[in-house]
């Protein structure tokens, strides 16, 4: 995720050597908070497979989602802390730069929804 990040941020807002610094810095430290979430949910996917493979028990299937579902609601919480701590870091004109791409991101998401068809019933 660091690198993917801060070479859009590079490319397309043009952050400084010392904004990318102070970013590098802030993912880096995060790193130990995001791990052994994103290390939880790989583990009960795991957990879930054997029940796509094996014997099918609804209420163990139950239980892991459900945990599941916390830990995502964890990860999302400090995702999104971690995105609003780089975007404080963003000048006013990047901001607006970034709010345009990620709308054409949408719109270009929305046109592509409305324009699959959807797939024709199977017989």
């Amino acid at each position: 995720m660091e690198g993917h990040m801060l070479e859009f941020y590079a490319k397309q807002l043009g952050i400084t050597d010392t904004q990318k610094a102070q970013m590098k810095e802030v993912l880096h430290k995060e790193r130990a908070t995001m791990k052994p979430l994103m290390q939880q949910m790989r583990q009960m996917d795991q957990q879930l497979k054997q029940y796509v493979e094996g014997t099918y028990d609804e209420a163990k299937v139950q239980a892991v989602v459900a945990q599941q579902a916390q830990t995502l609601v964890q990860l999302k919480v400090q995702e999104t802390r971690i995105h609003n701590e780089l975007y404080q870091m963003l000048t006013p004109d990047q901001q607006a730069k970034l709010k345009e791409l990620e709308a054409n991101r949408e719109a270009r998401r929305q046109q592509h929804t409305q324009s699959t068809p959807a797939s024709a019933p199977q017989e």
